[in-house]
């Protein structure tokens, strides 16, 4: 009897996971972040999705929704029917209220997870999102341009736009580079940094150059002063709206016609990457790209950038072309 009674002040501590147990939406919530959402920006969006639908729901549980609740909420993002002032999204927008969506219902679908009995979402589609990294990346004399006006300012400034154009990395991965990330192979003859706060949680290695391995050494030096940088030294502790304001800034200042922003850079390091003869792949593991698909998409803007149709045309016709 005692048994008996201890079991459950202990059952009535701690929630034990049953096959009857109802969770509450807001459990459920946050067991699927704390599954599936490990970087903090991630979570963040994750969560302002869900709760914008939970708001749309009205009180429905989660759990009880169909694919007939999910096609009106999409109706609701994307045509402006339910909304005030019927004011609708564009379609990246939509995507990312509807893309956690499908995250959530497939995660706690899965037979291992087995909070849901079904995945309302199955059938629903994420809006086709255009193409813009044709036009958002920057030709290599404007990147000289730019890095030549960071490179006056400061080593952290011209390290900032050097890092992101050459490494392809997002700004919230930048912001996240300890001293500790970076390490040699095997053989010690490349410096690799460990990207730990990617996307989605992944985790991925990155080859340094040489001659930015040699200004992250000097930086990083004059960040500890006398002494030897720690491994858990932040060579970029400022905020990701900073880093943005500092590249906006900067293409300002050298007269760029375009306005640059760090994912264009991204962009740019893909876009040069691939007209410079590198693989596919080899872009898709450096800037972490879960798909190939996605990868992929810069080949419009390498395509055009290359010889085109009438270039072939004009070769032909030369003798005739006054």
């Amino acid at each position: 009897m005692e048994l008996q009674n201890y079991l459950m002040e202990v059952s009535e501590q701690y929630l034990f996971h049953s096959p009857n147990q109802e969770y509450r939406d807001e459990q459920i919530i946050q067991m699927f972040l704390a599954t599936c959402a490990k970087v903090p920006n991630t979570r963040k969006n994750y969560f302002r999705a869900l709760e914008h639908f939970r708001n749309f729901l009205s009180g429905m549980p989660m759990k009880d929704v169909t694919w007939r609740e999910i096609e009106a909420y999409k109706l609701y993002l994307s045509e402006g029917i339910f909304r005030e002032g019927g004011k609708s999204l564009a379609p990246a927008s939509v995507a990312a209220f509807i893309a956690p969506l499908k995250s959530f219902y497939k995660w706690g679908s899965d037979s291992s997870i087995g909070i849901f009995d079904h995945n309302p979402t199955l059938s629903t589609k994420i809006p086709q999102i255009a193409v813009t990294s044709r036009k958002n990346f920057l030709t290599k004399q404007e990147v000289g341009k730019l890095l030549d006006c960071l490179s006056e300012q400061s080593l952290r400034n011209y390290l900032i736009g050097l890092s992101l154009v050459m490494l392809g990395l997002r700004v919230s991965e930048l912001t996240h580079i300890r001293w500790g990330d970076f390490h040699t192979d095997a053989l010690e003859t490349s410096i690799w940094l460990t990207i730990s706060h990617a996307k989605r949680g992944k985790i991925r290695e990155v080859k340094i150059p040489q001659k930015l391995w040699k200004m992250y050494m000097e930086h990083a030096h004059n960040l500890a002063g006398n002494s030897d940088p720690e491994p858990d030294l932040l060579l970029f502790p400022i905020t990701p709206r900073q880093i943005q304001r500092i590249i906006k800034e900067a293409g300002e200042r050298c007269n760029l016609k375009k306005h640059p922003t760090p994912h264009w850079l991204r962009h740019t390091n893909a876009t040069l990457a691939l007209l410079q003869g590198a693989s596919l792949q080899q872009v898709q593991e450096s800037l972490g790209h879960s798909h190939i698909n996605t990868t992929q998409r810069y080949l419009h803007t390498v395509e055009q950038l290359k010889k085109a149709a009438p270039d072939f045309v004009q070769d032909c016709l030369q003798e005739f072309i006054k």
